[in-house]
């Protein structure tokens, strides 16, 4: 029976606000709504949706929202305790966690230890803290189901699956990103501007960086690690610029499966909030005959270090995966704040998984700690 209270982790956010329309669509009742910094959006989403609460995670914009919205019966958290707040919610039967960054982590093994089950569109959760997650997800015996497109795009090749031992190995598509096929060179000099003019997906800032640094594809072999129990060497990244194909599977017998659909995240958005039923979508059809051809192609692992840097990182195991996140967070920053170049990036996330001393990380202060490191070694290096 599909779920009717949803709350919503980074509710202003790209993957925010299509899920709210999937939440329009299928009826759904609102009952947390997060954001940032972004208080003008976050209002007229209270006022329209009226959840129970609402959280400002910046404290200086916390004051002003909750006199903006005195008037309303919705209660105003902020900070780290507010997401977690919104993950813990009775009322919620489903937690969407669409936040930016590390800050995703604890309300994400909250929601676990709440027996709430969690659709995850936070990348930095899995990639730093892959281990805590999915052993609070199989302590609690709930359900962690992917939001992104290529690991919805698995997880549903994945339905009805023989056991697994079948299985041979996931395909992640990448689209490229804008500098699909140039050189080192040629990616000396490119601008923020043309960074965040990505061909098929509209998304925030960060990610759309991330996403031409290849850095994006990156953190999603790492997740699909975690998610799908599936060895590193097991998991393939295939540059695919039409992104009409989200991913595929392969089996022994060499069968590949793959799930295909017009580049529209609520897709896979709506089929975590209605898992395992599906119903009518928001989405356009896809034509084929439209779309003429798709093409195929190897990622280019020496120009584009960020997805060389998390392969090795995976392979490293430990603390080295949370490094590369945030290794990549604050360079990634660093570019979008004009002081550092885009290749830094690369150089700066290869850099800390070099020189940091890795361990096992035992518990959310140990990933944090890797985490702090990985900022304080790029600040130092840039």
């Amino acid at each position: 029976m599909m779920i009717k209270n949803i709350s919503i982790l980074g509710s202003t956010g790209s993957i925010g606000t299509q899920t709210l329309d999937v939440a329009d669509k299928l009826g759904l009742n609102v009952c947390a709504l997060t954001a940032s910094t972004n208080i003008k959006k976050l209002e007229e989403q209270v006022r329209k949706y009226k959840p129970e609460l609402a959280v400002v995670y910046d404290e200086s914009k916390y004051k002003i929202f909750k006199q903006n919205i005195k008037d309303l019966s919705t209660r105003v958290s902020c900070k780290t305790d507010g997401l977690i707040e919104a993950a813990v919610l009775p009322s919620a039967e489903l937690v969407l966690n669409s936040v930016v960054g590390m800050v995703g982590l604890r309300p994400t093994l909250a929601a676990a230890d709440a027996k709430k089950n969690i659709a995850l569109a936070n990348k930095e959760t899995l990639v730093a803290g892959g281990k805590l997650v999915t052993d609070a997800v199989k302590a609690n015996n709930v359900r962690l189901l992917p939001v992104d497109s290529e690991h919805s795009a698995i997880f549903q090749c994945l339905q009805g699956a023989p056991p697994k031992k079948a299985l041979k190995k996931l395909s992640l598509t990448a689209s490229g990103g804008p500098f699909f096929g140039k050189s080192h060179d040629e990616l000396k000099s490119v601008t923020l501007e043309q960074a965040l003019n990505h061909p098929n997906w509209s998304m925030g800032a960060k990610i759309t960086v991330d996403s031409a640094t290849m850095m994006n594809k990156g953190l999603e072999i790492i997740e699909a690690r975690w998610l799908f129990d599936v060895q590193p060497d097991n998991i393939d990244v295939l540059v695919h610029r039409e992104s009409v194909i989200h991913s595929m599977i392969e089996y022994a017998d060499n069968s590949v499966i793959a799930q295909l659909g017009l580049p529209d995240m609520r897709i896979p958005i709506q089929y975590a909030v209605t898992y395992p039923e599906r119903y009518e979508s928001p989405v356009g059809e896809l034509d084929l005959s439209q779309i003429g051809r798709l093409t195929f192609y190897e990622p280019d692992y020496t120009t584009f270090k960020c997805l060389a840097a998390c392969k090795k990182a995976l392979s490293m195991g430990g603390a080295a995966t949370a490094v590369a996140n945030g290794a990549n967070e604050e360079a990634n920053k660093l570019f979008r704040d004009g002081k550092i170049s885009f290749l830094d990036i690369g150089e700066l996330v290869t850099g800390a998984i070099e020189n940091i001393n890795n361990y096992e990380p035992k518990n959310v202060e140990d990933v944090l700690n890797a985490n702090s490191l990985a900022r304080q070694y790029v600040r130092e290096k840039a």
